[in-house]
Protein backbone atom coordinates (compact mmCIF):
# COMPACT_ATOMS: atom_id res chain seq x y z
CA UNK A 1 0.00 0.00 0.00
CA UNK A 2 1.70 3.61 -0.88
CA UNK A 3 2.66 5.92 1.77
CA UNK A 4 1.92 9.11 1.02
CA UNK A 5 2.51 12.89 2.20
CA UNK A 6 0.44 15.53 2.84
CA UNK A 7 2.37 18.66 0.69
CA UNK A 8 1.81 21.64 3.43
CA UNK A 9 2.47 24.28 0.55
CA UNK A 10 -0.71 23.11 -1.14
CA UNK A 11 -2.68 21.45 1.32
CA UNK A 12 -4.71 22.63 4.13
CA UNK A 13 -3.83 26.12 3.43
CA UNK A 14 -6.60 27.24 5.18
CA UNK A 15 -4.63 26.93 8.23
CA UNK A 16 -1.49 28.90 9.17
CA UNK A 17 1.63 26.57 8.50
CA UNK A 18 2.83 24.89 11.15
CA UNK A 19 -0.71 24.47 12.50
CA UNK A 20 -0.83 22.30 9.34
CA UNK A 21 1.25 19.56 10.47
CA UNK A 22 -1.51 18.81 12.91
CA UNK A 23 -4.22 18.70 10.27
CA UNK A 24 -2.28 16.32 8.59
CA UNK A 25 -1.73 14.11 11.30
CA UNK A 26 -5.79 13.99 12.02
CA UNK A 27 -6.60 13.12 8.39
CA UNK A 28 -4.70 10.50 8.50
CA UNK A 29 -1.32 11.50 6.90
CA UNK A 30 2.17 9.71 8.67
CA UNK A 31 4.64 12.02 6.67
CA UNK A 32 4.38 15.84 5.41
CA UNK A 33 6.15 17.51 1.93
CA UNK A 34 6.55 21.00 1.35
CA UNK A 35 8.54 23.24 -1.21
CA UNK A 36 10.49 25.39 1.90
CA UNK A 37 11.09 25.50 5.63
CA UNK A 38 13.09 28.85 5.46
CA UNK A 39 10.44 30.92 6.80
CA UNK A 40 10.53 29.17 9.81
CA UNK A 41 13.18 28.02 12.62
CA UNK A 42 14.21 24.32 11.97
CA UNK A 43 13.16 23.85 15.33
CA UNK A 44 9.99 25.25 15.17
CA UNK A 45 9.11 22.46 12.43
CA UNK A 46 11.21 19.55 13.78
CA UNK A 47 8.63 20.45 17.40
CA UNK A 48 5.73 19.85 14.98
CA UNK A 49 6.88 16.71 13.07
CA UNK A 50 7.71 15.28 16.34
CA UNK A 51 4.26 16.34 18.41
CA UNK A 52 2.28 14.61 15.86
CA UNK A 53 4.58 11.53 14.98
CA UNK A 54 5.04 12.37 11.24
CA UNK A 55 7.67 11.79 8.84
CA UNK A 56 9.55 14.49 6.72
CA UNK A 57 9.63 13.04 3.68
CA UNK A 58 10.97 15.81 1.17
CA UNK A 59 11.62 19.35 0.70
CA UNK A 60 13.52 21.75 -1.84
CA UNK A 61 16.67 23.33 -1.27
CA UNK A 62 16.31 27.14 -1.22
CA UNK A 63 15.34 28.45 -4.57
CA UNK A 64 16.46 31.59 -4.57
CA UNK A 65 14.00 35.16 -5.26
CA UNK A 66 10.86 33.07 -5.54
CA UNK A 67 8.86 36.38 -5.61
CA UNK A 68 10.72 37.55 -8.38
CA UNK A 69 10.67 34.40 -10.33
CA UNK A 70 13.54 32.24 -9.34
CA UNK A 71 13.45 28.70 -9.41
CA UNK A 72 16.40 27.34 -8.43
CA UNK A 73 19.83 28.73 -9.72
CA UNK A 74 21.42 24.44 -10.55
CA UNK A 75 21.52 25.74 -14.31
CA UNK A 76 22.70 29.29 -13.62
CA UNK A 77 26.54 29.93 -13.58
CA UNK A 78 26.14 33.46 -12.36
CA UNK A 79 24.68 31.87 -8.94
CA UNK A 80 26.91 28.97 -7.88
CA UNK A 81 28.06 30.56 -4.74
CA UNK A 82 24.28 30.66 -3.67
CA UNK A 83 23.90 27.23 -4.84
CA UNK A 84 26.61 26.38 -2.02
CA UNK A 85 24.92 28.89 0.54
CA UNK A 86 21.84 27.33 0.05
CA UNK A 87 23.55 23.79 0.88
CA UNK A 88 24.46 24.63 3.83
CA UNK A 89 21.30 26.22 5.06
CA UNK A 90 19.51 22.99 4.07
CA UNK A 91 21.54 20.98 5.80
CA UNK A 92 20.75 22.33 9.46
CA UNK A 93 16.77 22.08 8.20
CA UNK A 94 17.40 18.68 7.01
CA UNK A 95 19.39 17.51 10.30
CA UNK A 96 16.70 18.74 12.35
CA UNK A 97 13.69 17.52 10.69
CA UNK A 98 15.38 14.03 9.91
CA UNK A 99 14.61 14.31 5.95
CA UNK A 100 16.39 12.24 3.96
CA UNK A 101 15.26 13.81 0.55
CA UNK A 102 15.97 17.31 -1.00
CA UNK A 103 15.31 18.42 -4.26
CA UNK A 104 17.58 20.52 -6.15
CA UNK A 105 15.55 22.91 -8.69
CA UNK A 106 17.06 23.22 -11.82
CA UNK A 107 15.89 27.50 -12.17
CA UNK A 108 15.02 29.31 -15.79
CA UNK A 109 17.90 29.03 -17.97
CA UNK A 110 18.11 27.49 -21.84
CA UNK A 111 19.25 23.83 -22.06
CA UNK A 112 21.06 24.41 -25.53
CA UNK A 113 23.18 26.67 -23.67
CA UNK A 114 26.26 25.33 -23.31
CA UNK A 115 27.54 26.97 -19.64
CA UNK A 116 24.22 26.34 -18.56
CA UNK A 117 24.55 22.50 -19.07
CA UNK A 118 27.96 22.72 -17.68
CA UNK A 119 26.89 24.66 -14.34
CA UNK A 120 23.81 21.84 -14.02
CA UNK A 121 26.05 18.99 -14.18
CA UNK A 122 28.82 20.64 -11.76
CA UNK A 123 25.84 21.74 -9.06
CA UNK A 124 24.27 18.27 -9.20
CA UNK A 125 26.94 16.71 -8.84
CA UNK A 126 28.56 19.45 -6.24
CA UNK A 127 25.33 18.71 -4.05
CA UNK A 128 24.81 15.28 -3.88
CA UNK A 129 28.57 14.57 -2.73
CA UNK A 130 28.07 17.77 -0.12
CA UNK A 131 24.71 15.62 1.20
CA UNK A 132 25.99 11.64 0.77
CA UNK A 133 28.28 11.85 3.98
CA UNK A 134 24.66 12.79 5.88
CA UNK A 135 22.58 10.06 4.19
CA UNK A 136 20.60 12.20 2.25
CA UNK A 137 19.17 11.76 -0.89
CA UNK A 138 19.50 14.84 -3.60
CA UNK A 139 16.65 14.13 -6.24
CA UNK A 140 16.10 15.91 -9.76
CA UNK A 141 13.14 16.65 -11.10
CA UNK A 142 11.69 17.76 -14.62
CA UNK A 143 8.67 20.11 -14.62
CA UNK A 144 6.56 21.14 -17.42
CA UNK A 145 6.96 24.60 -18.97
CA UNK A 146 3.18 25.24 -19.15
CA UNK A 147 3.78 25.73 -15.18
CA UNK A 148 6.81 27.04 -14.98
CA UNK A 149 8.08 28.59 -18.51
CA UNK A 150 11.90 28.29 -19.55
CA UNK A 151 12.63 25.87 -16.71
CA UNK A 152 15.57 24.03 -17.25
CA UNK A 153 15.22 20.77 -16.36
CA UNK A 154 11.78 19.29 -18.74
CA UNK A 155 12.49 16.39 -20.05
CA UNK A 156 12.42 12.85 -18.11
CA UNK A 157 15.06 11.24 -20.94
CA UNK A 158 17.62 13.86 -19.79
CA UNK A 159 17.11 13.65 -16.03
CA UNK A 160 17.76 9.47 -16.60
CA UNK A 161 20.38 10.09 -18.61
CA UNK A 162 22.42 12.28 -15.94
CA UNK A 163 21.70 10.59 -12.96
CA UNK A 164 22.95 7.59 -15.60
CA UNK A 165 26.09 8.65 -16.41
CA UNK A 166 27.15 10.82 -12.86
CA UNK A 167 26.99 7.52 -10.72
CA UNK A 168 26.63 9.38 -7.68
CA UNK A 169 24.74 6.68 -5.50
CA UNK A 170 22.35 9.34 -3.58
CA UNK A 171 21.63 11.05 -6.69
CA UNK A 172 18.18 10.14 -7.75
CA UNK A 173 14.80 11.21 -9.72
CA UNK A 174 12.17 12.59 -8.32
CA UNK A 175 9.17 11.46 -10.41
CA UNK A 176 6.40 13.48 -10.48
CA UNK A 177 3.09 11.76 -12.39
CA UNK A 178 1.70 15.48 -12.68
CA UNK A 179 4.53 16.81 -14.95
CA UNK A 180 5.09 13.28 -16.58
CA UNK A 181 1.54 13.24 -17.99
CA UNK A 182 2.06 16.67 -19.31
CA UNK A 183 5.29 16.17 -21.04
CA UNK A 184 5.62 13.01 -22.22
CA UNK A 185 1.93 10.40 -21.42
CA UNK A 186 3.05 7.09 -21.00
CA UNK A 187 3.30 7.55 -17.50
CA UNK A 188 3.04 3.71 -15.86
CA UNK A 189 5.72 2.43 -18.89
CA UNK A 190 7.98 5.47 -17.85
CA UNK A 191 7.01 4.12 -13.86
CA UNK A 192 8.31 0.52 -14.48
CA UNK A 193 11.20 1.76 -17.08
CA UNK A 194 12.79 4.42 -14.26
CA UNK A 195 11.89 3.04 -10.91
CA UNK A 196 15.32 1.62 -9.85
CA UNK A 197 16.15 5.21 -10.03
CA UNK A 198 13.23 7.01 -8.34
CA UNK A 199 13.70 8.43 -4.65
CA UNK A 200 10.02 10.02 -4.67
CA UNK A 201 7.59 10.16 -6.04
CA UNK A 202 4.44 12.94 -6.50
CA UNK A 203 0.89 12.95 -7.79
CA UNK A 204 -1.65 15.46 -8.53
CA UNK A 205 -4.47 15.13 -11.26
CA UNK A 206 -4.09 16.08 -15.38
CA UNK A 207 -4.70 18.57 -16.40
CA UNK A 208 -6.49 20.54 -12.78
CA UNK A 209 -3.60 19.72 -10.44
CA UNK A 210 -6.53 19.03 -7.67
CA UNK A 211 -7.10 16.25 -5.94
CA UNK A 212 -6.30 12.75 -7.89
CA UNK A 213 -9.92 11.48 -8.80
CA UNK A 214 -10.57 13.51 -11.28
CA UNK A 215 -9.26 13.99 -15.04
CA UNK A 216 -7.24 11.90 -17.44
CA UNK A 217 -5.28 9.41 -14.91
CA UNK A 218 -6.33 6.24 -13.26
CA UNK A 219 -4.53 6.53 -9.86
CA UNK A 220 -6.31 3.77 -8.74
CA UNK A 221 -4.24 1.99 -11.16
CA UNK A 222 -1.06 3.79 -10.82
CA UNK A 223 -1.28 2.97 -6.94
CA UNK A 224 -1.81 -0.41 -7.22
CA UNK A 225 1.28 -0.63 -10.38
CA UNK A 226 3.32 0.98 -7.22
CA UNK A 227 2.74 -2.24 -5.16
CA UNK A 228 3.19 -4.63 -8.07
CA UNK A 229 6.69 -2.88 -8.35
CA UNK A 230 7.87 -3.12 -4.75
CA UNK A 231 7.67 1.14 -4.51
CA UNK A 232 9.17 1.55 -0.58
CA UNK A 233 9.08 5.39 -0.78
CA UNK A 234 6.89 7.87 -0.19
CA UNK A 235 4.29 9.35 -2.28
CA UNK A 236 3.75 13.20 -2.13
CA UNK A 237 0.24 14.88 -2.95
CA UNK A 238 1.66 17.73 -4.43
CA UNK A 239 -1.73 19.01 -5.62
CA UNK A 240 -4.28 22.16 -5.13
CA UNK A 241 -7.39 21.22 -3.39
CA UNK A 242 -10.83 21.98 -5.34
CA UNK A 243 -11.89 23.57 -2.13
CA UNK A 244 -11.49 22.93 1.36
CA UNK A 245 -8.50 20.02 1.93
CA UNK A 246 -10.38 17.56 4.21
CA UNK A 247 -13.20 17.81 1.98
CA UNK A 248 -11.53 15.93 -0.91
CA UNK A 249 -10.02 13.78 1.26
CA UNK A 250 -12.39 10.77 0.32
CA UNK A 251 -10.07 9.57 -2.67
CA UNK A 252 -7.42 8.88 0.58
CA UNK A 253 -10.25 7.11 3.13
CA UNK A 254 -8.44 3.87 2.28
CA UNK A 255 -4.95 4.64 2.92
CA UNK A 256 -4.83 6.64 5.90
CA UNK A 257 -2.52 5.95 8.50
CA UNK A 258 -0.08 3.61 6.52
CA UNK A 259 3.35 3.76 7.43
CA UNK A 260 4.68 0.17 6.19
Amino acid sequence: MPRFAANLTMMFTELPFLDRFAAAADAGFTAVEFLFPYEHPPEAIAERLRRHDLTQALFNLPPGDWAAGERGFAARPDKFAELQAGLATALRYAQATGVKRLHLMAGIADRGDPPAGVAYRKSVAVAAHFFAPHGIDVLIEPINRRDVPGYYLDDFSFARDLIVELKIPNLKLQFDVYHCQILHGDVTTRLRELLPLIGHIQIASVPSRGEPDDGELNYPFLFEELDRLGYAGYVGCEYRPRGATPDGLGWFARYAGARE
